[in-house]
């Protein structure tokens, strides 16, 4: 896993190299890698030059080129501009020639343009302009797939990736940098940052607990446990604000989790039974040892608490991860992403078994019968999702007051929610191509409209519900709002505890347990199962990464935070209990993350070992 943040330029623009148009000192760059076999670089044209009216000396224009891929006509039409540039200094005329006469040049007519350009002929004479044109045409298409740009038009506003709509208003906006799209651009760094969801979590956590220690505290408390739902004539559904927090926001981040394991089965990490193997083995290693160690040391009235240690917070191990950059091999980042995967599915079976209340039968029956509805809908092809949502939203009710706990019910809904066969795209794309081009034809001779008729819109957005299944659709959609609202509020509302020593008094075996379980069972299990396993010849460790550095990466795992609390609020009614097995969650997970940290760290290359260290 890495980051997506847009990546900068590279090479940064510079006068002496690259074609500028405009003046060169001036404030706004605008940057395009385009093909003059693309159509929709030929539309493009047309909004640069009305930029440029705009703009005046505040911008200047660079073109790259990026021919399309597979077609030599592309490559031939940017050689011919380069060579235009090489030989006459012509660049800049050529372009907009071959931007007036593509993007389908009839036989011969490239070298008519360079007739009418009075270019000289590809002689022996000019041959180095020759291979200096080609060249310069190479140097940027490598340059576009190292600023990260993958189709034509892409462009870049004074060296960072612009992502919106290539139209002159949206275009104008970002280059005159409007406080609403500083903002959005802003965001979409943030959240593409890999760190982000796991920064959001500690600053959540971080404030809950410096409010609970201070005189705040106990109002603070109380407020999460101020009653709110819903009053129709003489009957109400009321909780705790806190149990809509931790059995309805948290349903989504089940709902999330769920479907990202769905995903991974279907065509991710855990999709072949070779790729799958040594990251299961070692999962289901890092939850036995850690429960049997906590069981060993805090036996008796605490052993319910079990279930803390078996489960990895994701977003702080990945968060983690991503900080070390290279220091983590790819390969490695994908065991982990994949171990902590198999974590949240059984930690999701865990609290629907163990950690549910009394089970009302007649509820019990509604939940199963409403699933097996979400189920026919999905087998008869019904792909709308407000069906399901609707569905999901009775399955909670039921499951709720059914005794089991209601977050299950993001579960069922990921498992219910349809994917679809894979989508033909090269017949897909050429639909889409024909109502655009029909919608084209009709603006030209059509009067007083002011966009695409409400038929071609209807069509492609038939088509592009079709390229993305429903469940692809839905993970999109809502995981944001799982790693950047529910997941922080989560924190607010359980991670706040006095510290005290008097919450130690009595309760020391209660912490030792969790964090010998979560920073000393947990790296054990996992790095001796995966021996094991690789030893038995049934998986294979990938020569990657070193056995050190799996053992890095499993005492990282040994991070509990978001499920480790969610079930300690299950399992221990006392407040000085919860307490102190909060303090234990945290110290865990701060000794695990420096342990695996320091273990990382070394820069070393992966050897191909058989033991571990």
């Amino acid at each position: 896993m890495t980051s997506d943040r847009a990546r900068p330029l590279v090479p940064p623009v510079d006068v002496a190299r690259d074609h500028v148009l405009g003046a060169p000192g001036a404030p706004i760059t605008l940057v395009e890698y385009g093909s003059y076999s693309c159509p929709f670089c030929h539309a493009a044209h047309g909004v640069i030059a009305d930029l440029r009216d705009r703009f005046g000396d505040r911008m200047r224009y660079v073109f790259r080129h990026l021919p399309l891929r597979g077609s030599d006509e592309a490559v031939t039409a940017a050689a011919l501009a380069e060579y235009a540039g090489e030989t006459a200094g012509k660049f800049w005329e050529a372009h907009d020639a071959l931007m007036r006469r593509g993007p389908v040049f009839r036989p011969g007519e490239l070298d008519a343009i360079g007739a009418e350009l009075g270019l000289p002929p590809h002689d022996a004479a000019h041959s180095a302009a020759t291979r200096a044109a080609a060249a310069r045409v190479q140097e940027d298409t490598v340059s576009a797939r190292q600023s990260g740009a993958l189709v034509t038009p892409t462009f870049f506003i004074n060296g960072r990736r612009f992502e919106g709509a290539w139209d002159e208003a949206e275009l104008s906006e970002a280059m005159l940098g409007s406080l609403g799209h500083r903002l959005h651009a802003a965001t979409l760094d943030f959240v593409r940052w890999g760190p982000s969801s796991g920064l959001m979590l500690l600053v959540a956590s971080t404030i809950a607990i410096a409010i609970w220690n201070t005189s705040l505290g106990p109002a603070f408390s109380s407020w999460w446990h101020a009653p709110l739902g819903l009053l129709l004539g003489g009957g109400a559904f009321t909780m705790p604000l806190i149990d809509w927090v931790n059995h309805g926001l948290l349903t989504i981040f089940f709902l999330v989790v769920a479907l990202e394991i769905k995903r991974e089965l279907a065509v991710g990490r855990l999709a072949s039974r070779r790729a799958a193997t040594l990251p299961i083995v070692a999962s289901i290693g890092g939850m036995i040892a850690p429960a049997i160690l906590y069981l060993l040391v805090s036996p008796g009235p605490t052993d319910h608490g079990w279930g803390m240690t078996i489960t990895t917070d994701t977003a702080f191990a990945v968060a983690l991860v991503v900080l070390l950059g290279r220091r983590v091999p790819v390969d490695l980042r994908v065991f982990l992403t994949a171990a902590v995967i198999v974590d949240d599915l059984v930690g999701i079976a865990v609290v629907a078994l163990f950690y549910s209340g009394a089970l009302d039968p007649g509820f019990l029956v509604a939940s199963v019968l409403v699933t097996g509805l979400m189920v026919a809908l999905n087998r008869s092809g019904v792909y709308a999702a407000l069906p399901y949502a609707l569905l999901g939203v009775l399955l909670w009710a039921c499951l709720h007051d059914a005794g089991v706990h209601a977050t299950l019910a993001g579960v069922v809904l990921a498992v219910a929610t349809p994917t679809r066969p894979p989508a033909n795209l090269h017949a897909l794309m050429a639909q889409a191509q024909t109502v655009i081009e029909a919608e084209t034809r009709a603006g030209g001779e059509a009067v007083m409209r002011h966009g695409p008729s409400e038929p071609a819109l209807r069509a492609l957005d038939a088509i592009h519900d079709r390229i993305e299944s429903p469940a692809s659709k839905v993970l999109r959609s809502v995981e944001p709002w799982s790693s950047y609202v529910v997941l922080p509020v989560f924190a607010l509302a359980n991670a706040g505890v006095a510290w005290s020593a008097a919450l130690m008094e009595g309760h020391g075996r209660l912490v030792t347990a969790i964090v010998l379980g979560l920073a000393v069972g947990k790296p054990l299990g996992i790095l001796s199962f995966s021996w094991l396993v690789v030893r038995l010849g049934l998986a294979e460790k990938p020569s990657s990464y070193s056995w050190r550095q799996l053992c890095g990466a499993a005492a990282i795992a040994g991070i509990g935070f978001t499920m480790s609390l969610f079930i300690a609020e299950r399992a221990f009614r006392s407040s000085e209990e919860l307490g102190a097995a909060k303090i234990g969650v945290f110290a865990a997970s701060l000794v695990a993350g420096t342990v695996g940290t320091l273990i990382l760290w070394p820069r070393a290359e992966a050897t191909e070992d058989t033991e571990p260290p």
